[in-house]
């Protein structure tokens, strides 16, 4: 499992995840859309962490800069 992601890419779906946290905790947003919002952070964070994006894979997008 290769990287495809750049790390411009990873703080953004780690700053999206912490406002999505922040809202949900807020009560800003609650029930059925604040559950599927939580589960989509966290993913968020996984793949950012990991730096692996299935979805990336898919279609055939690279965000991260080459080895020379």
């Amino acid at each position: 499992m290769k990287r495809n992601m750049g790390i411009i890419d990873r703080i953004i779906r780690i700053a999206i995840a912490v406002v999505i946290g922040f809202l949900f905790i807020e009560g800003t947003i609650d029930g059925v859309l604040g559950i599927v919002l939580m589960v989509l952070s966290g993913v968020f964070v996984l793949t950012s962490v990991v730096g692996f994006c299935p979805l990336y894979t898919l279609f055939g997008i690279k965000t991260c800069k080459a080895k020379a």
